[in-house]
């Protein structure tokens, strides 16, 4: 018997991949690691639970969104402009990173992580928090709730909850437009 297989095509990190033949039913996840050997985006519950194999899908003209890669497979990615965890910082003139992403750089500055394992996930979905503010800010009362929706689905075994949104509210007040007041 073999796997039935269909092309998928889609940007990640930037970069053009595909058209690549992927089996039907290929979780995204496993895409990544492996087929593209980008393995930071992390395997936790492989339920969709957790929200530690979150990555964000871009759209044009609108904040990215989260989605989780463990129950998603490839070909619902097709078409579509990912970033993993290695796509997050800006590249230089040679296409390797400079720097951290201020989400990234905020969670080093917090020490916002204890094992790292939950940390890709993080970095997402704070990233598409704040990305989300820029185009509907909240009012400085209402940030604390504001990141606490954002990544209430978010699990970290460790309970490195605190450090995180201390972190995710100084990227949020320190990023022009983001809150109000």
């Amino acid at each position: 018997m073999t796997l039935e297989k269909r092309p998928v095509s889609m940007t990640i990190n930037g970069q053009a991949v595909g058209p690549v033949e992927v089996p039907v039913g290929m979780p995204m996840i496993d895409f990544l690691h492996e087929t593209l050997d980008l393995t930071g985006t992390r395997l936790g519950c492989g339920q969709g639970v957790c929200h530690a194999c979150v990555v964000m899908v871009q759209r044009d003209g609108a904040p990215p969104v989260e989605h989780r890669t463990c129950i998603f497979d490839a070909h619902f990615f097709n078409g579509k402009s990912i970033v993993t965890i290695e796509g997050h910082a800006p590249l230089n003139a040679q296409g390797e990173p400079q720097s951290l992403s201020p989400v990234q750089q905020a969670f080093i500055d917090h020490f916002a992580f204890q094992c790292g394992y939950c940390t890709p996930g993080f970095v997402a979905g704070a990233t598409v928090f704040i990305e989300t503010l820029k185009h509907k800010p909240v009012p400085r009362a209402q940030l604390e709730s504001a990141i606490e929706s954002a990544l209430n689905a978010h699990i970290c075994r460790c309970t490195g909850y605190v450090r995180y949104y201390e972190a995710v509210k100084d990227v949020a007040l320190a990023t022009p437009g983001c809150v109000i007041g």
